[in-house]
């Protein structure tokens, strides 16, 4: 994934990538592959950008500060550069103690082949920590009913968004069922306005429908099964109906005219809702800063509205079941020392969602992953975003993390393919699903 993926793990980056990868460490120095802190601690690898590289800097500061014995150090790369350099540390057997991830399919791959440690013991030896957390989160750090990560950071739930005040002119609901949707579509496209916005050159933005309707068609157990990799999972009828569905939509004119040529990252999609060319849009909740900082007072205003995905007549998901991204996460590598892995127990233990790291994730408009902290999500400007975000997520029966997270790298490249065909109806449903059907177990 390219620079846009960059934006869905980083909720609400108010600031672009750095151009290289940063050494800003403790003062314990630089950590290199497979080192150690030299100071009887950990190394560890992070993501550069805003807000989240302050938030992260100040929380292994403030931990170093306390615990002499126990350092972290830790390096910040450049999103894409991370993923080539983790992935060659890993095989190389020279990875960090502490490796930053996604969960789902990559963490999968290095569980299967034992490169990170199995944190399912400790999580029960310290249930406090794991009640902390949102209980959707660790779905995406367990493989085979064993817990490999540490879930971090902040939700990031996909988030129907609409333009109230073309609701209004147009005397219309935002949409409750798909039904509805259809209906829109027509008054909208009668207005001469676009339904839907959507940066469907970038692929994964398209991939955001197919992963709703899926799951309020069929219900969560269908995509599991494409994730366990069983015979057959993607010829269910619920995948072909998803399917249909989809290019029910794009005949019926329900996107903007030229979506397949517009880009995510360069924001298109974003400011066609905000200056009122498209009515509706199906993004991630990270979207939400980008336009209250770019799109001139839309969201400051009151403009903007925000609602969950619709339900299906007739389908069997459960209409409280979000998608997205669950959280970020951290896991520690099966060849560190025995030194090192205790230095990073204790980090996630006492350094990573402390009160302080959990106020500067909010101050910088995120929803970090863990209970009660209602009050502090309502001394924030943007309150009733904040915690429509967060009970999407605390309250999700099932939170599916997004398909190109989940499965394998190899499997992810001909999703975002087929799907990008598909809603150039290039092929048919039928098509798509046998296609899926050829990446089980790769």
């Amino acid at each position: 994934m390219k620079q846009p993926q960059t934006s869905r793990r980083s909720f609400l980056a108010l600031a672009a990538l750095t151009p290289f990868a940063v050494a800003a460490t403790s003062a314990c120095g630089t950590s290199g592959p497979g080192a150690s802190s030299g100071n009887g601690g950990a190394s560890m690898w992070f993501l550069s950008g805003e807000p989240n590289q302050t938030t992260m800097q100040k929380a292994v500061d403030t931990f170093n500060s306390a615990n002499a014995g126990d350092k972290i150090a830790v390096t910040y790369f450049q999103n894409d550069a991370y993923k080539t350099k983790i992935k060659t540390a890993i095989g190389a057997n020279q990875a960090p103690t502490i490796i930053y991830g996604w969960g789902g399919g990559g963490l999968k791959t290095y569980a299967e082949a034992s490169q990170v440690e199995d944190l399912t013991s400790w999580f029960d030896q310290n249930p406090d920590l794991k009640k902390k957390f949102f209980p959707a989160s660790f779905g995406a750090a367990t493989i085979n009913g064993k817990i490999y990560a540490l879930p971090n950071q902040a939700v990031a739930p996909i988030v129907l968004y609409y333009n109230k005040e073309i609701f209004q002119k147009a005397n219309v609901q935002p949409p409750k069922t798909w039904d509805d949707i259809m209906s829109l579509v027509k008054t909208f496209n009668g207005m001469g306005i676009a339904p839907f916005s959507l940066g469907g050159q970038s692929r994964w933005t398209s991939m955001m429908w197919l992963e709703y309707l899926l799951d309020r068609i069929g219900g969560s157990d269908v995509f599991k099964a494409i994730f366990d990799g069983k015979p057959n999972a993607w010829k269910d009828p619920a995948v072909i109906e998803t399917g249909t569905k989809i290019q029910e939509l794009v005949s019926a004119d329900g996107f903007i005219k030229g979506f397949s040529s517009i880009t995510a990252d360069s924001q298109a999609d974003q400011a066609l809702l905000f200056s009122g060319k498209a009515a509706m849009m199906l993004h991630g909740s990270w979207t939400y800063g980008s336009m209250k900082k770019a799109g001139q007072n839309f969201v400051q205003d009151g403009k903007l509205g925000f609602v969950q995905f619709p339900t299906v007549a007739g389908g069997k998901g459960d209409p409280k079941n979000g998608v997205g991204n669950p959280a970020q996460y951290m896991s520690i590598s099966a060849k560190a020392s025995d030194k090192e892995k205790e230095s990073a127990k204790k980090f996630f233990k006492d350094g990573i969602m402390t009160d302080a790291v959990i106020d500067a994730y909010i101050n910088s408009g995120s929803v970090p992953i863990v209970n009660g902290i209602e009050e502090k999500l309502n001394t924030s400007s943007d309150k009733d975003f904040l915690n429509f975000v967060y009970d999407l997520a605390k309250n999700a029966p099932n939170f599916q993390q997004s398909w190109d997270q989940a499965l394998s790298p190899t499997a992810a490249e001909a999703l975002l393919n087929n799907i990008d065909q598909l809603f150039l109806k290039s092929i048919t449903p039928q098509q798509f699903a046998e296609n899926m059907n050829g990446t089980l177990g790769k």
